[in-house]
């Protein structure tokens, strides 16, 4: 198959073409196409061009010995949450403050943070941890996990065995009933 008649495969196919050949050009056009998508959504997260260009090769470098074991089902939702969940966990580690227009579908963490750093009393931490321990075991698990472990979507995927939706839905889950909990308490 010549270059051409590869670059018009689908991502799909291009990553099964890998996975089954283990020829890494598959695997380069199928991230080539990929890269501006990357670095936007690296750039929204950084402001800054360089650390989102080092920010792009780094999760190549990340990904690319990995992508073998998973199992991505529409490689650009996939690259996608890989990249956002790379930028959020750089930032924590750096320990700086976002100021992007976030909605609730693509960050989760806005309301639980508040919770977890307003008043850091111990009657409001008392509470907040016996509303946690109230949740359903899943939604109390990946609750722990993303904010206070301050784990990724896919670090509790790998950890856990969760799909990214079912990660994304128990820290919604959780936090409405987290809310929930606390209100009652307080009234």
């Amino acid at each position: 198959m010549n270059r051409k008649q590869t670059e018009s495969l689908s991502d799909e196919d291009l990553l099964d073409k890998y996975k089954n050949s283990g020829d890494t050009e598959y695997f380069g056009i199928l991230y080539n196409r990929y890269i501006p998508l990357l670095y936007g959504v690296c750039l929204k997260y950084f402001a800054d061009a360089d650390k989102s260009q080092d920010a792009v090769m780094q999760i190549f470098e990340n990904i690319f010995p990995k992508i073998l074991q998973y199992e991505v089902k529409t490689f650009r939702t996939w690259i996608y949450s890989v990249a956002k969940n790379h930028c959020l966990q750089t930032l924590r580690k750096a320990k700086n403050e976002v100021y992007v227009d976030f909605n609730l579908e693509i960050m989760e963490s806005d309301e639980i943070l508040n919770l977890l750093e307003e008043e850091s009393g111990e009657e409001r931490n008392a509470v907040l941890m016996q509303c946690i321990d109230k949740l359903p075991d899943k939604q109390q698990n990946t609750i722990r996990r993303f904010f206070m472990e301050k784990m990724s979507y896919q670090d509790i995927v790998d950890s856990d065995g969760y799909t990214v939706n079912q990660v994304k839905s128990y820290i919604q889950n959780g936090k409405r009933n987290l809310k929930i909990c606390i209100e009652k308490n307080n009234k």
